[in-house]
């Protein structure tokens, strides 16, 4: 064992003493990741003081470390003689310290930023590297929960209030974005366009609030029937579009009717009234003879026209209704 003692490595600890005493973590160890010193930081956060630490593997010690991948940044350090650093990004913590920061008290775990660093002797040669700890918890928390806040921004811009379903801005840039794959790949996709049939009626003979209530009752059903690959919308109103990616206008036949079947059975209650509705649906698979996504919707739209002459309550595919 190539361990060392504390008077042994008196000149280096004079150097050192300051941070003693900092709210840095500090440990030195030998070569054999023997510890030589421990700071008062660390025998505050780790409950172990430095009489038992001292001389002691810091692998047996703390089995909990990452001794694998800590051995090789330690060794870099030792064969380089240059400092490595380690991000809480990149890895939250080293040592898996309980946090008390008074500011983030959510925060179960103590992040840290670790710098290695190499101790020469008088001769030059490293025997010894410093590991130092730095509790960035107050950091790493509030940079989190603004990235979370930007996040539930971004979300808020995409979506619609009333519905959570995709607002028309966002869904038509997925529109765009779809049909300039599909010059790319050639793979099929299909549009659903609908909407709420005689809705005016609704508003008119029970009011905006009830009308909220059909226009969220058919968003969830639209939901519900989706895939996790479909990208549905509220297109304005009480207009829709569905989506369907990978899918040919055949299948999208099937979703839509599906989806008018159940909007069909369908039974909103609002206060003594009990309110049923229907909506005639509009499909148009993907194509090379579309010129941009507009005449793709343009052709959804042509269909839902067509489910609108024939009754309503109907489901349109372009190009079987001519």
């Amino acid at each position: 064992m190539n361990g060392q003692t504390f008077d042994e490595i008196n000149e280096l600890h004079w150097n050192l003493g300051l941070l003693q005493n900092l709210d840095v973590g500090l440990v030195v160890v030998d070569r054999d990741s023997y510890i030589c010193l421990w700071n008062g930081f660390m025998e505050n956060h780790s409950g172990t003081m430095a009489s038992k630490a001292s001389n002691q593997n810091l692998f047996e010690l703390f089995p909990e470390l990452p001794e694998r991948w800590l051995s090789k940044k330690l060794q870099s350090v030792f064969l380089l003689n240059n400092p490595a650093y380690i991000s809480w990004e990149q890895r939250s913590y080293l040592f898996p310290f309980k946090s008390h920061r008074p500011i983030t008290g959510g925060a179960p775990l103590m992040y840290q930023n670790v710098t290695l660093i190499p101790l020469p002797s008088p001769t030059g040669q490293v025997d010894h590297v410093g590991i130092l700890i730095y509790d960035v918890t107050d950091t790493a928390v509030s940079q989190q929960e603004l990235q979370a806040a930007n996040s539930q921004l971004q979300s808020l811009s995409r979506v619609d209030g009333l519905t959570g379903l995709y607002n028309r801005a966002y869904w038509q840039e997925c529109l765009e974005r779809e049909f300039e794959r599909f010059a790319r790949s050639q793979q099929v996709s299909s549009l659903v366009m609908f909407d709420i049939d005689f809705f005016k009626k609704v508003n008119d003979t029970y009011g905006h609030q009830a009308g909220d209530m059909v226009i969220r009752a058919v968003a969830q059903t639209l939901q519900e029937h989706a895939r996790k690959t479909d990208v549905v919308g509220r297109y304005g109103g009480e207009e829709y579009g569905a989506l369907l990616v990978g899918t040919s206008g055949e299948n999208a036949l099937i979703f839509a009717e599906r989806l008018r079947a159940a909007i069909e059975g369908l039974l909103v209650e609002y206060g003594e009234h009990k309110i049923r509705f229907t909506i005639s649906l509009g499909i148009s698979e993907i194509n090379i003879e579309q010129e941009n996504a507009l005449n793709w919707l343009e052709e959804a739209d042509q269909a839902l026209y067509k489910s609108k002459q024939s009754g309503r309550n109907w489901v349109t595919l372009f190009g079987d209704h001519d």
